[in-house]
């Protein structure tokens, strides 16, 4: 049986951004679309390792791909205004 406490943690868990993925996120995918986003602003996806490789494939066909990070990495870069 789940404690509140656990519940809790599990709801606040990251998960992939795939469409059906429930799985946790391991990285950031941080995108723009130059036709609607001013060049510093980041709009992320998060992924799990089965669908990093997917997930960047469809923002870089597009030219939206910007970076790759760990959600560690992202996570310990802090607050940025453009995000």
């Amino acid at each position: 049986m789940n404690s509140p406490d656990t519940a809790a943690d599990d709801a606040a868990a990251p998960i992939c951004s795939a469409k059906g993925c429930r799985a946790d996120a391991v990285w950031v995918l941080a995108w723009n679309n130059p036709k609607l986003h001013t060049p510093e602003r980041r709009k992320t996806w998060l992924a799990c390792e089965e669908h990093r490789e997917h997930l960047s494939s469809f923002l870089g066909v597009r030219g939206f791909l910007k970076d790759v990070v760990t959600l560690a990495e992202w996570e310990s870069a802090g607050p940025d205004p453009a995000r």
